[in-house]
C-alpha cells in the first residue's frame, strides 16, 4: 500500500524534519537511508534542509504516493484523513475558515491547541482560537505536496506549548530537473435533508513548474478552485415560544418539526450559509546553494478567497410563493406556524459578501555541513492584506438593504528565529545538542462599520473594533544521548517570555450622558487594556530503549503552557455597564503535563503500535457564563483530565501478499476518557460541568484504509472512520447530536480508483461518505460526494 512499503523511510524523513529547525525548503534526497537505532529513526544521508532531530515520540507520516493513491484530495488538510487520533472538521470542498484540526485530547473547538507548518512558515491561525481561525490550509495545494509529517503531543522543546495536540508539517515539491503538472478535477455532492434534495459541485484546476539548474531551483504553482457548498446553518425557532395569534401573520407551510441538540421541539424555517467560493493560489519557491554547505531559500505564496453566502427558505404560503423576513415589505414578518405566531427577522436569513487576499513570505539561511556544527536563520511573514466581510444586517424598514462591514486588513504574524545544532562526537549522531531563540508575534486589526447598502455602500456609523498584539520569545535547548546501543535519552528545556499589549476594545454607544468606559461626546463604548507579560518553563524528557531489531520501547513527558490568542484577550463586546464581554483580557495561560508511553514492533514490511497517553490541563480556555456580566465570555476551567490509548497497525506485503497480492492495510484505535474535573465557573447553575465530557472530545475513533495493487497501472483503495459520541457544551446538555448546533458520532466509507494511462497522463475516482451517512459537527458534514481528476505529469 502506498504507505506501507516506505514507512520506515517516511518516518525517518519525518523525525527529520520535525527537529528544532522547521525547513524552510525540502528536497528528498536520492541518497536518503534512514537507520533505527535505540528507538529512534535517524537520517544519516543527505537532506539539504533539514536538521535531524533524536525524539522517541509517536511520528506519523504519509507521502506524496499514499496520497495520490488513497485519498480524495481536494484541500490539503485531506492529507491529514486516515492518520491516528486526528479529525478535520472540513464542511465542504474550500472550506477556508471553520476548518479546524482536532487531536487525541483537544476537540474541534481548540485550533489554538495544534501547531500546522508548510515547508517551516506557520499556518495556525493563533490570533483566535476556534472554528474562525482555522490553519491557513488555503496557503498549499495537494498537488505540491511531497509528504505530510505529523509529531504527537508536546514533546520537542523547539516548539510553543499550542504543539500539545500536534504538530502537523507539510512539506512540499523541490525539484532535481524539469517537471511540468497539470490537473483539473471536478466533483458532486448529493444533498438531502429537512425536504431539500440538491447536489452541489465543484471543479479544480492547477499548474506547476519546477526545474534546477547548478546551484539554483525553483518551483512555481498555481491553482483555482470553484465550489458551490451545501447549507451551513438554519434559521429556528423552538416550538414553546410561539405566541397566540393576534392578526397580521402570513399563515405558511414548509416549516420543519425536529429535536435540537437538547431535544427540544423546534421549527426549521430556512437555510444559510451557503457559500459559492472562488480561490485562487500562487506560490514561488526559490533555492540557492550558495555553497556545497551553505542554502539560502525563499517562499512567496498569495491566497485569495471571493465567497459569497445565500440563504433559501422553506416557508411558503397559501399560494405557494416563498415566505421571508421581507414578505410584508419590511425587515421582520410576522407568520401563522400550527396556529401559533412566530416573527422571521433578518438573521433568519443571513447574506454575506467576502474578499480576502493574503500573504505569506518566508526567508531561510541554512548550513548543511553535517559535522560538529550546523545553524539556521529564518523568518516569515503571513499578512491579511485584504479581508473584508459585508454582512446584511437591517434593522429598519426604512434601510432594507443595511448591513456592516468587517475590515481586518492589517491583521498577520511574524516568526523569527535563529537556532543551530551541537555535534560534539565529531558530526556523529551519538550525541546532538540543538538550541535556539524565536519570536512569535501576532497582531490583530478588526474594524466593524454600519453601511446603508450591505454588498455595495460605503461606511456610514462605527459599530465596533478590536486591537491587539502578543508576542511569544522563546530560548531552547534540547540534548539527545545515545547512552548504549539500546539506551537513548533526550533531555529538553524551554523558556517563554510573554506580552500582550496594545489591546483595544471598542464599540458604538447611543447613551446621551457619559457611563463608564462610555462617552457621549465621541459615542463610543472604550476599554483600553493594560500591558501583560509573564516568564515560564517547560522541561521535556524521552527516553527509549531498544529490545531488538524490531522492537522498541519508547517514554516522554512535557509541560506546555498554551497562552490566550490576542482574539481571547480583546475580541468581544462591552455591555452597558462599560464591562467586557465575551472577551477577557485577564485569561491565565492553559499549563497541561502531558507523557506517554508506547510500544512498537516493526517486522519486515509492517508495523504495530501501541502508545499510553495522558494529559492534565489545568486552566483551559473555554467560553461559558460570567455571572458579573451575565455573557458568556472565555474563562479558565480549573482541570481537565485525558487518558487514552492509541493502537495503530501497518502491513504492506508478507500475510497481506498471502490474502491478495498487492494488497497493503493500516488501521488505528484510539480511546480517550477526557473529564473536567474541576471548575469553579459553570454553564447554567454551580457544578454542572464537574465531571463531564471535555466538548468535541469523542470517547472512541477509529480508522481503516486498505489498498489494492490490481495491476501496475490501477490501484484500488478502500478507507472507513468512525467517531463515538461527544459533546458541544461543558454541562453535556446537548445529548442529540444529529441536529443542528448538535455533535454526532458518524460512520463513514471512501473509495477511490488511480489509473495511470501512460507514464504522463492519469486519471482518478473516488466517493467520498459512500453509505452517505448524516452526521453533524454543529453544521452537517458533506453527503455521498462523486470526485474524478485528470492529471498530467511531466
Amino acid at each position: 500500500m502506498p504507505r506501507f512499503p516506505s514507512r520506515q523511510r517516511a518516518l525517518a524523513l519525518a523525525a527529520a524534519s520535525l527537529g528544532p529547525a522547521l525547513q524552510a525548503q525540502t528536497t528528498l534526497a536520492a541518497d536518503t537511508s534512514p537507520t533505527r537505532a535505540s528507538g529512534v529513526v535517524v537520517v544519516t544521508g543527505v537532506q539539504p534542509s533539514s536538521l535531524p532531530t533524536r525524539i522517541p515520540t509517536t511520528i506519523e507520516s504519509v507521502t506524496r504516493d499514499e496520497i495520490e493513491r488513497t485519498i480524495n484530495a481536494s484541500d490539503s488538510e485531506d492529507a491529514l484523513k486516515y492518520l491516528p487520533s486526528l479529525l478535520v472538521r472540513k464542511r465542504y470542498i474550500g472550506d477556508y475558515n471553520h476548518a479546524v484540526l482536532s487531536t487525541r485530547a483537544s476537540g474541534t473547538g481548540n485550533s489554538a491547541r495544534s501547531l500546522v507548518y508548510a515547508d517551516g512558515v506557520l499556518l495556525s491561525n493563533l490570533l483566535g482560537n476556534g472554528a474562525n481561525f482555522a490553519p491557513r490550509w488555503g496557503m498549499v495545494t495537494p498537488e505540491e505536496i511531497e509528504r505530510v509529517d505529523v509529531l504527537y503531543g508536546p514533546f520537542s522543546a523547539a516548539y510553543a506549548g499550542n504543539s500539545v495536540g500536534a504538530v502537523v508539517d507539510y512539506v512540499t515539491r523541490m525539484p532535481q530537473r524539469f517537471e511540468a503538472h497539470g490537473k483539473v478535477g471536478a466533483s458532486r455532492q448529493h444533498y438531502e435533508l429537512y425536504g431539500r434534495r440538491d447536489s452541489f459541485d465543484a471543479w479544480q484546476t492547477s499548474a506547476s513548474l519546477g526545474d534546477r539548474a547548478g546551484a539554483i531551483s525553483w518551483w512555481l504553482d498555481v491553482s483555482r478552485l470553484d465550489s458551490h457548498g451545501q447549507p451551513l446553518t438554519f434559521a429556528t425557532r423552538l416550538a414553546s415560544a410561539g405566541t397566540p395569534l393576534r392578526g397580521g401573520e402570513t399563515a405558511v407551510t414548509g416549516a420543519v418539526l425536529d429535536k435540537n441538540r437538547s431535544n427540544q421541539d423546534w421549527y426549521l424555517l430556512a437555510s444559510g450559509t451557503e457559500y459559492s467560493t472562488v480561490q485562487d493560489h500562487l506560490k514561488a519557491k526559490l533555492a540557492w546553494d550558495l555553497t556545497p554547505e551553505l542554502r539560502a531559500s525563499y517562499l512567496g505564496g498569495l491566497s485569495r478567497n471571493d465567497s459569497t453566502g445565500v440563504p433559501a427558505t422553506f416557508l411558503r404560503d397559501g399560494a405557494g410563493r416563498a415566505v421571508d423576513n421581507t414578505d410584508g415589505g419590511g425587515v421582520a414578518q410576522p407568520v401563522a406556524i400550527a396556529g401559533r405566531r412566530y416573527t422571521l427577522a433578518a438573521a433568519d436569513f443571513p447574506r454575506s459578501d467576502e474578499s480576502l487576499a493574503h500573504q505569506m513570505h518566508a526567508l531561510n539561511l541554512k548550513s548543511r555541513r553535517r559535522g560538529v556544527f550546523d545553524w539556521e536563520l529564518s523568518a516569515s511573514l503571513y499578512d491579511y492584506g485584504r479581508d473584508l466581510l459585508r454582512a446584511y444586517a437591517p434593522s429598519t424598514a426604512a434601510q432594507p438593504q443595511a448591513g456592516r462591514i468587517t475590515d481586518m486588513a492589517g491583521t498577520g504574524w511574524q516568526t523569527l528565529a535563529a537556532k543551530g545544532v551541537w555535534r560534539p562526537a565529531g558530526g556523529s549522531d551519538e550525541h546532538v545538542v540543538d538550541a535556539g531563540i524565536g519570536q512569535d508575534s501576532y497582531r490583530l486589526r478588526s474594524r466593524v462599520d454600519s453601511t446603508g447598502d450591505w454588498l455595495q455602500g460605503a461606511a456610514t456609523a462605527f459599530s465596533s473594533r478590536f486591537e491587539g498584539q502578543t508576542r511569544l520569545q522563546s530560548l531552547f535547548a534540547q540534548d539527545a544521548w545515545r547512552l548504549s546501543p539500546d539506551w537513548t535519552a533526550v533531555l529538553g528545556l524551554r523558556a517563554e517570555h510573554w506580552t500582550a499589549w496594545g489591546g483595544l476594545t471598542e464599540s458604538a454607544y447611543g447613551g446621551s450622558a457619559d457611563r463608564g468606559h462610555c462617552s457621549a461626546a465621541s459615542q463610543r463604548c472604550t476599554l483600553a487594556h493594560p500591558e501583560r507579560s509573564q516568564t515560564d518553563w517547560s522541561p521535556k524528557a524521552a527516553l527509549s530503549f531498544q529490545l531488538d531489531d524490531e522492537r522498541v520501547l519508547k517514554a516522554s513527558t512535557g509541560r506546555a503552557l498554551r497562552y490566550p490568542t490576542v482574539s481571547e484577550l480583546y475580541q468581544g463586546g462591552i455591555n452597558a455597564q462599560g464591562q467586557a464581554i465575551n472577551n477577557n483580557p485577564d485569561l491565565r495561560p492553559e499549563t497541561s503535563w502531558t507523557s506517554e508511553l508506547s510500544a512498537e514492533w516493526t517486522p519486515p514490511r509492517a508495523s504495530v503500535r501501541a502508545t499510553l497517553f495522558h494529559e492534565d490541563t489545568r486552566d483551559a480556555l473555554y467560553a461559558q457564563l460570567n455571572t458579573a456580566t451575565n455573557a458568556n465570555t472565555v474563562q479558565n476551567v480549573d482541570r481537565i483530565r485525558t487518558t487514552g490509548l492509541e493502537l495503530a497497525a501497518s502491513s504492506s506485503g508478507g500475510w497481506t501478499d498471502a490474502l491478495l497480492g498487492g494488497l497493503s492495510l493500516q488501521g488505528s484505535l484510539t480511546y480517550a476518557n477526557s473529564k473536567i474535573v474541576a471548575n469553579a465557573g459553570h454553564v447554567a447553575v454551580p457544578g454542572d460541568t464537574i465531571g463531564k465530557w471535555q466538548p468535541r472530545v469523542p470517547r472512541w475513533r477509529a480508522s481503516a484504509l486498505g489498498s489494492w495493487q490490481a495491476t501496475p497501472q490501477l490501484s484500488l483503495s478502500l478507507g472507513a472512520r468512525y467517531s463515538g459520541d461527544q459533546y458541544s457544551t461543558l454541562d453535556n446538555s446537548d445529548p442529540n447530536g444529529f441536529a443542528y448546533q448538535g455533535a454526532s458520532k458518524y460512520f463513514t466509507t471512501d473509495l477511490r480508483a488511480l489509473w495511470q494511462i501512460t507514464r504522463q497522463w492519469s486519471l482518478a475516482a473516488g466517493i467520498d461518505n459512500l453509505n452517505d451517512y448524516h452526521y453533524w459537527n454543529f453544521h452537517p458534514y458533506p453527503q455521498r460526494t462523486a470526485t474524478v481528476e485528470l492529471k498530467f505529469d511531466l
